[in-house]
Order: structure tokens, then sequence, then C-alpha cells
């Protein structure tokens, strides 16, 4: 600056992208624009924080599914587990296991059958995926619902903990990925609580 003569230098980023009038135009007001301003092209000098207002408004959103719906921003529950199985008798003591497994590292273990939030329990499940940090998925008997909370899970990029009574139970896809094998009694299920408690401290 010298004397009433300011000379500004600035230079393109071609690694961000440009933001356009229809853009700024949601947040021209954090900015002070005034309609009138976006029909010619000058400078104007505003007592903005503009990285700030920027920052705030510009942050790339999560992609929308249409089925569900998902919080944005997401709010993982660091110290949550979500245990995801079939809804049926012959799981109870399999879900009871993974419970103890998981509240002995300091974690709490919750599966959707826990909790009515809403009509669709599709969203029930869909919500409590999103707030977990870890995701246990049982494929035994390859329950499609299972499944497709698979396929949820690691769209969100969850970590996620395989377990099966089978190995002919995994999917193709998923055979590439650690599982872990177990058999449904009592000590089928203390074996899979000491192979899933280092697995779940390494997470924590």
């Amino acid at each position: 600056m010298s004397g009433r003569e300011i000379i500004l230098e600035y230079a393109y980023d071609p690694q961000i992208p440009p933001l356009t009038n229809n853009i700024i135009k949601g947040f021209a007001a954090d900015l002070d624009i005034e309609d009138f301003e976006f029909s010619r092209t000058h400078w104007a000098v505003k007592d903005i924080d503009l990285f700030r207002v920027l920052l705030r408004n510009t942050q790339p959103r999560r992609q929308m599914p249409r089925i569900f719906q998902i919080a944005d921003p997401e709010n993982i529950e660091p110290t949550l587990v979500s245990a995801m199985m079939p809804f049926h008798p012959n799981f109870n003591a399999v879900y009871t296991a993974l419970k103890s497994t998981v509240e002995a590292v300091g974690l709490r273990c919750r599966r959707a059958d826990d909790i009515w939030e809403n009509p669709a329990i599709i969203q029930d499940i869909v919500s409590l995926i999103d707030r977990s940090s870890v995701v246990i998925c049982d494929c035994t008997g390859r329950n499609p619902n299972v499944f497709y909370e698979i396929g949820i899970a690691h769209t969100l990029g969850r970590d996620v903990i395989l377990i099966t009574q089978s190995e002919a139970d995994i999917p193709f896809d998923l055979r590439h990925l650690r599982y872990v094998k177990y058999l449904n009694n009592s000590e089928g299920l203390a074996a899979l609580t000491e192979k899933l408690k280092p697995r779940l401290a390494d997470l924590a």
C-alpha cells in the first residue's frame, strides 16, 4: 500500500472448484453482498472473515440417499458398537455374548431391536449404523438383511467385523476380508469373545 493506492496480488488454484453466482447467492448475506452486486463485475471491500464464511458454507456435503436419512454432518459415537444379525431367538445368546464382550473393553453394544425411534425399522437400523464406530455383522444363514446392512456400513466408512458360524455364508465379494468363525454353544461363544476382545480394543 502506498498512499491511497492499494495493490492486490492473487493467484488461481486449479485444485479448488469455482464458486458460481448461484452458490454464492445462497450465503450472500454472510458476505455482505447486495443483490445488485451480482449484476456487474467489480471489486468490493467487505468487513467479513472470508475464510470462515467459505469454510462454513462450502464444505462438501454427504451424498444423501433417498430410501432413508443419514445425519449431516455425521455424528459418530466413539463408544458405540452395533450388532447386525437376524432377528431370531437362535441369535439371542450370540448377541448376549457380543454385548458382554463389547462392554468388557469399555464400549457399549446395541442392535436395532433395542431401539424404537422411527416409524420405519430400516431408519432405526441405518441411524444405528451411522452413529456406530464399529459394526459387527453376523453372516450366518446368509440373511439378506444383514448383507444389506454390511453394504451400508461399508459405504458409510465404518469399521466392520464379520462373524459367522459357517465359512460358506460369507459372500464371495467379502471373502478377501478377515472374519471370525464361531460355534453357537457356550464353548464357541467363549472362544468368540476371546477373538473379538483384542480386535475391539484396537478399534476403541
